[in-house]
Parts: structure tokens; sequence; C-alpha cells
């Protein structure tokens, strides 16, 4: 069972401190939910974990089975088990999806070995029939052309085959009708299990109505600021956050930035690398 500990995170963009004190505990087998207003630092904080070099950690610490995730570089925190699934996915032109997805499961085989060609085929369309997406994805250029809502089930057809310790999906809700949400829920919810632990970054309750979640927590002015369990998740659906910026004395949730479409960047990762892009 894998454990991702936050203690006291602070982070900051262009001089700007947008995280600003985070604290969360993860293991393997949990699902976290986080919560919150638009610009309260929920994305800030997904891209700080797996290492968005826009973002400047000032203070404290993210450990991942006792290692510093902090020293290793985007590919190492990839290799070490951490997935993002990313809010606005990049497109990758020229990279065929599926040599994009067996290229990031050889980086993560034992020097030397790779996954077989037949297994692999075997695992992919498995996977792409419970996504049910279309029987041409394999050679269509990663991302390109694709809808939000393929993008997004793309994210979660890339968990399915790299089956991280720790996987952070922000917003993966966002640009799926009721179908394809029903889809992805069911999805993530199968492969739940004591080897994963789940973060999940929403606005909203619909996505939690298809994953059963451990733990609540709501983000505001960059750190978490209640935790709970279904029961505040189904009052904030009732009542919005108000209630909660009334009970701490929070006049402004935000921390004064609106938040972007952050993309993590491949750079010189061993995945790009090895597609010679």
């Amino acid at each position: 069972m894998s454990i991702l500990l936050i203690k006291n995170l602070y982070a900051e963009v262009d001089g700007k401190e947008i995280l600003k004190g985070v604290n969360l505990e993860i293991k393997g087998g949990e699902t976290h939910a986080i919560m919150g207003p638009n610009g309260t630092g929920k994305s800030t904080l997904a891209s700080v974990i797996m290492g968005h070099p826009k973002f400047i950690i000032t203070k404290g610490e993210i450990i991942l089975d006792g290692k510093n995730v902090l020293d290793m570089a985007v590919d190492e925190r990839s290799r070490a088990g951490i997935f993002l699934g990313m809010q606005n996915p990049a497109e990758v032109p020229g990279v065929t999806n599926s040599d994009f997805i067996k290229t990031a499961m050889n980086t993560r085989s034992e020097e030397g070995k790779s996954i077989s060609l037949f297994k692999f085929i075997i695992q992919y369309d498995k996977a792409v029939k419970e996504l049910k997406m279309n029987e041409d994805l394999p050679h269509r250029y990663l991302n390109e052309g694709f809808s939000g809502g393929e993008k997004k089930r793309n994210e979660i057809l890339q968990m399915k085959m790299l089956n991280p310790k720790i996987a952070i999906l922000d917003e993966i809700d966002s640009g799926l009708d009721v179908d394809a949400l029903k889809i992805v829920g069911e999805n993530i919810t199968k492969m739940k299990s004591p080897d994963l632990g789940l973060l999940l970054i929403t606005h909203y309750q619909r996505l939690l109505e298809y994953i059963s979640t451990d733990y609540v927590h709501v983000m505001m002015q960059g750190r978490i600021v209640k935790s709970g369990d279904q029961k505040l998740i189904e009052r904030i659906d009732q009542e919005g956050y108000d209630w909660i910026k009334e009970e701490l004395g929070i006049d402004d949730e935000r921390v004064f930035i609106e938040e972007e479409e952050e993309r993590i960047i491949l750079g010189t990762c061993a995945t790009k690398e090895a597609l010679d892009l």
C-alpha cells in the first residue's frame, strides 16, 4: 500500500503565493475528493504534485512511500507511480495514441524488459471497449482532433494501462455529457483497489454520484479549510459554499489568480525522448 503525504505545502507563481499550507495524506485504497469554488488553488495543487515547472515550492514536503517527490523530475514522478489526469490534455501531433501509451508502459518496466506487443494489444483493446471508445483510437494522433469527452476518456485509458499507485484526476468530469460521465465514473470505480490511492478534484457532486469517496475536502484561500464525508458533499450540493465561508469567517475564498488551463509539458521526459519528438 502506497502513501502520498503532503505536509505544510506552500507554492507560488510569478511571486504570488497560491498554496498556503496544504496538508493531506492519501493511502492506497482511499478515495479523496477536493472541492471548492474557482480560483482557490485546486488545479495548482495537482500541477505542483506532478511537478509543473511554472510553480515554485517555497515550503513544505511531498513524500511518496518515504521518498522526496520534490527531488524528482516529472518523468521520475510518473515512473514512481504518480498519475495526473489533466483538466486540459495536450494534443501531440505525429505520435499515435497506442505508441505513446506503449512507450510510457515500457519506461516503467525493468531495465532491458518491455511489454510484449501481443499482451499490450490485448490490454489496450480491452480498455478501449470498457471506455466505449472508437476502434480507430490506436492509430489516431494523441488527442489531436479529439472532442473534450474523448480527451477525458483517453486520460482514463492511460490510467488503466499505466496502473499508477496514486492517481490525481483534475476535473476529469468537465466536458463530459451524462453518458460519458457514467462510463468514466464506472471505469474509475472498477480500478479502485488497496493498491491505488485516488484524489479527485471537482466542482460538482455529479462525478461523486458514480465514485464513492472516503474523504471530502474543501479548498479555499490556497489551503484545505474543511474535511468530512459524503454528508459534506450533500450539504455543499444543497447550500453551496457560503455557509463554510460564514462559519470560518472567510470573506473572499480565492487566491486572486485566474486558474489557467495548466498543462504538464513533456519537456525532456523519457517518453518524449523515446518517441524522438
